[in-house]
């Protein structure tokens, strides 16, 4: 038999959602609709079948437990939110075939933002906090300039301090929210409370731009610059950038040679050597490779990336990620 109790939001908005069952078929019908899923498989694995999903919150701030005594695989799509999870039992690999980690008892990891993305887990319990992308992204406008953040890294791991400010936050947050109630003053400073302890472990990504795009006469470079920033990660050309301001193939080229001696395609390049940079430092040298690095930042050419990472920082990719930060 299965119970089931649909997400519903009180007059007060409050949120909550109740499901559960002992039937995969009756996991994939309650579960995947949370998360836009399309494609899902669950099977059981050892001993009954079983699975729960709780969660009470917000459309701010929500917090969730998943569990499951069998096996689940499918795609997810976040859109909007910010999607903190951790596991106590079980095992989870998220970002399956492309920025793949695995789960480990008890270290919070954020979903990928703002795309599709396979995970695989089993015989797990879950506990998932949900953040409103406005709320957090008005927290972190108070210390950055969010005009020219970068998109937050999914990759990172979060150190302990971090880790324990956030369990410390969302422990008090979620005691606030079961006793003050929605509309308190309390509960608004307690999710504030949260997401800036989520920024506490997942710091924006923030490049300073060169001072002559202060200019106002440089306005339209300045754009196209913020967005080689925030959209580095995705196939771009000179034709997608002329489209973002309005401007010929040639006119871009021009601006860009006038202002930065440069060619938009040589500075975007820099930028992905600049995220090259980041992620050799933040990784291990027993687990991953300058390969596997380069070439998820558009580097298909080892030799030639080497030489070219070289001139720019002073050392060859293999010597930034044997002496990490």
């Amino acid at each position: 038999m299965n119970d089931r109790e649909a997400l519903s939001t009180t007059p007060s908005r409050l949120l909550r959602v109740a499901v559960s069952g002992t039937d995969p078929d009756a996991a994939i019908s309650s579960l995947a609709g949370l998360y836009a899923g399309k494609e899902w498989y669950s099977s059981s694995s050892e001993g009954d079948y079983w699975f729960r999903y709780a969660g009470f919150g917000d459309e701010d701030v929500s917090f969730r437990r998943s569990q499951m005594s069998g096996y689940l695989r499918g795609d997810v799509a976040v859109e909007g939110e910010f999607v903190v999870q951790w596991i106590d039992k079980g095992g989870a690999r998220v970002d399956v075939g492309r920025d793949e980690f695995r789960m480990a008892p008890g270290i919070p990891r954020l979903f990928p933002v703002e795309r599709r993305f396979d995970m695989e887990y089993h015989d797990w319990d879950q506990r998932i906090v949900h953040m409103n992308r406005d709320l957090v992204m008005e927290v972190a406008g108070e210390r950055w300039d969010m005009q020219r953040a970068l998109p937050f890294d999914h990759t990172a791991t979060p150190g302990p301090e971090a880790i324990a400010t956030w369990r410390s936050a969302v422990g008090r947050a979620s005691k606030v929210l079961q006793s003050a109630g929605s509309e308190s003053l309390l509960w608004h400073e307690a999710k504030r409370e949260v997401a800036q302890a989520f920024l506490a472990m997942y710091p924006p990504r923030v490049d300073s731009l060169p001072p002559v795009l202060l200019s106002a006469k440089n306005a339209k470079v300045r754009a196209m610059v913020e967005f080689l920033h925030q959209h580095a990660h995705e196939p771009i050309t000179v034709g997608i950038l002329a489209e973002t301001v309005g401007l010929s193939v040639r006119a871009v080229q021009q601006a860009f040679q006038r202002t930065l001696d440069m060619s938009p395609m040589t500075y975007l390049q820099q930028i992905r050597l600049e995220r090259v940079r980041e992620a050799l430092f933040a990784s291990e040298p027993a687990l991953t490779s300058v390969g596997e690095i380069a070439r998820a930042w558009g580097f298909t050419h080892m030799g030639r990336f080497s030489g070219t990472y070289a001139r720019q920082f002073g050392e060859y990719p293999s010597e930034t990620l044997r002496r990490r930060r």
